[in-house]
């Protein structure tokens, strides 16, 4: 079973579907909203929005008769936590490097 990080990378991975989630950004939206000016239908924004929710990237809620989307922020620092789990590795990996540098000039 993939995690919510792997299910958001490979929704992230749609470029239509990232189009979707720069949209959402300013704030909340109805998918008729989302959809004006695309390249895709309507019923395929909903078909983006559907795997976007699925990955914890969006949240809808009613406002009367509208489904508004808005960014999860949780979902997007759940990723955020992710990634930097790389470069807390990289840095790591850098300090361990440079120290065993320090070490061989110390030698010389």
């Amino acid at each position: 079973m993939l995690t919510y990080e792997e299910r958001a990378l490979d929704a992230l991975g749609d470029p239509t579907r990232r189009a979707v989630l720069k949209r959402l950004r300013g704030g909340g939206r109805s998918v008729a909203e989302i959809a004006e000016g695309m390249e895709v239908s309507r019923p395929a924004v909903s078909q983006h929005l559907k795997i976007l929710k699925a990955a914890r990237l969006v949240t809808v809620h009613a406002v009367g008769t509208r489904r508004v989307y808005a960014v999860d922020t949780r979902g997007i620092e759940s990723l955020r936590r992710w990634l930097d789990g790389f470069w807390d590795q990289a840095l790591t990996a850098f300090k361990v490097m440079a120290e065993r540098e320090a070490i061989k000039e110390k030698k010389q």
